[in-house]
């Protein structure tokens, strides 16, 4: 494994002010925003594919109270939020795949957990595949990974073109509570995807017909059904964007799998049940640790 340098705080003098820029570092030749916090097993949070999407949007609920429980590591893969666009990038899952395995290698992960939320969950699912060593469990969140017919949700999502409107449209798509999509979130995230280079990295990744990128996105039905690793699948019932059936079709496809279904919960698990989430995803993954510590402890105190 290539080891590169130590990672530093990253360049852009509004980093002080915008809490979605954090660290920079190299990975697979990616100069790479992310976040890091916590110690301990490291778990490598792998956001979304929505419009301005950045690590710190997706996963800003649940970062600070899973790092009191572990080490939490949330990049913007290729294309999003503040990593670098360069012109000669593709944005397809094997630049994607390793951007993330680059980013394990630049910081001296041998293996991580691996949480990968829709688009994301597409990406976790083809990293263990392709590098099973390297991940120790899997959480995939509202997941892609598998053939599934477009949903409406996802076409908008995927084929959304800038205006206050048009965001304000696709976020009805991503709650179930309505509370959660209001005027000012829309203007933040309609802002937030007119960034300079946001919008054209964005454009060229899903073009029409958007079908074809749910399918190259999965992965084998036996290479799924191959994965060792213990996998907790979670899905809101109510999602409009990735239908439950996919997390469905992965629970019956992976033997160390569990599925959590959340009632009253659309796309955004982690924002809508934040803290459920956030207990369920920590006491998962921390539990490997835990289960070890067991028979030790129970020697030292006269157990069997």
């Amino acid at each position: 494994m290539s080891i590169m340098s130590s990672a530093q705080p990253a360049a852009p003098a509004t980093a002080a002010d915008d809490p979605e820029i954090g660290r920079s570092i190299h990975a697979a030749g990616i100069l790479t925003n992310y976040h890091d916090l916590g110690e301990g097993f490291p778990a490598l949070f792998i956001h979304g594919s929505g419009p301005g999407v950045s690590a710190w949007a997706n996963w800003r609920l649940v970062l600070a109270p899973l790092a009191q429980r572990m080490r939490v590591i949330a990049p913007d893969m290729a294309g999003f939020g503040f990593t670098e666009r360069r012109a000669d990038l593709r944005y397809d899952i094997d630049t994607w795949v390793a951007q993330a395995l680059g980013l394990m290698d630049a910081l001296g992960l041998e293996r991580a957990d691996v949480v990968g939320n829709s688009f994301g969950g597409a990406l976790a699912l083809a990293l263990a595949i392709r590098h099973p060593q390297r991940v120790r469990r899997l959480v995939l969140m509202g997941s892609v990974g598998v053939h599934f017919p477009i949903t409406p949700g996802l076409d908008a999502v995927w084929g959304y073109t800038p205006s206050f409107e048009n965001m304000r449209r696709i976020m009805d798509c991503f709650a179930w509570d309505r509370s959660l999509v209001n005027d000012e979130l829309a203007e933040l995230r309609y802002r937030a995807s007119v960034r300079p280079g946001f919008q054209e990295s964005f454009a060229s990744m899903f073009p029409a017909p958007r079908q074809r990128w749910v399918d190259a996105l999965a992965s084998r039905e036996e290479d799924i059904r191959a994965l060792p690793h213990e996998t907790l699948i979670i899905h809101g019932r109510d999602d409009q964007v990735i239908p439950l059936q996919t997390s469905e079709t992965l629970l019956r496809w992976i033997e160390r799998a569990q599925l959590h279904v959340f009632g009253r919960c659309g796309h955004w698990t982690q924002i809508e049940h934040s803290t459920r989430f956030v207990r369920l995803v920590g006491d998962f993954l921390c539990e490997e640790g835990e289960r070890r510590a067991w028979p030790a402890a129970g020697r030292a105190e006269g157990g069997t």
